[in-house]
């Protein structure tokens, strides 16, 4: 069986470059340069009623972490009950307390929601911040996660490999691995034959000018060097190719 290749998209425009490639999966998010925060209702059911794509919605509140204030997890339920009903086929999301620990409670709540509605729960890397990847993921289990976001506790999935293969053969037959974070045509088919996973997460990033970013000596840059008139884009010709390389082709 082919492996599943789920592209991250921050826009419309993403998720169509997306789903030109060849991809039938993505993560939806908004302000990727914040690591993904919820994207718009908007977003989400235009990306539903005109593309063929099989959406699972960020739900985070804010940047950095994921430790969350009462005042930010009543924002959560609320955005991912919207998301939902908005068309996303499921939603990505995490909860952890101060000391990288599991946040059972917190994560309870919103997979109650998206349960409720028939959808499907992912644990976005936060997982990569716990303190004990092997009993957070027995408790992901318990709970009733479908599926976990993982880089293997490292800053690429290529590095975190052999953490990755060490989860996929512990739980793999109980829960969705989905290997992210660096994974591309280049090195996606070794990964997914090291670890033994059959799913993987990349962002099959290029980049766009916007030549109103820097003028008059104000800046809106997200990016340095030679890019600093650029925002990130999905390229459809990266996601053919990673499809592709992914396959063995």
């Amino acid at each position: 069986m082919n492996p599943v290749v789920e592209i991250c998209c921050g826009s419309y425009y993403d998720a169509w470059q997306a789903a030109q490639g060849g991809a039938w999966r993505i993560e939806l998010n908004g302000a990727l340069m914040l690591g993904g925060l919820t994207p718009t209702t908007a977003t989400v059911s235009m990306v539903k009623e005109d593309l063929n794509l099989k959406v699972v919605a960020m739900v985070r509140p804010r940047g950095a972490g994921f430790c969350y204030l009462k005042e930010e997890l009543a924002v959560m339920e609320r955005e991912c009950r919207e998301v939902l009903e908005a068309g996303a086929d499921g939603a990505a999301f995490g909860c952890l307390k101060e000391d990288g620990s599991l946040d059972q409670e917190s994560n309870k709540r919103i997979l109650d929601i998206i349960k409720g509605m028939g959808r499907e729960a992912v644990f976005h890397r936060a997982f990569d911040c716990t303190d004990d990847p092997f009993r957070t993921m027995e408790q992901l289990i318990d709970l009733g996660m479908d599926r976990v976001l993982t880089s293997g506790l490292k800053p690429t999935a290529m590095e975190g490999r052999e953490m990755i293969r060490q989860l996929q053969e512990a739980y793999g037959e109980r829960i969705q691995i989905l290997a992210g974070s660096g994974v591309n045509g280049e090195n996606a088919r070794g990964l997914l034959e090291y670890t033994g996973i059959s799913q993987i997460h990349s962002s099959c990033k290029t980049w766009r000018e916007d030549p109103t970013t820097v003028r008059n000596q104000v800046s809106y840059s997200i990016a340095g060097g030679d890019k600093t008139m650029c925002y990130d884009v999905v390229s459809a010709k990266l996601v053919e190719k990673l499809i592709k390389r992914s396959r063995g082709i």
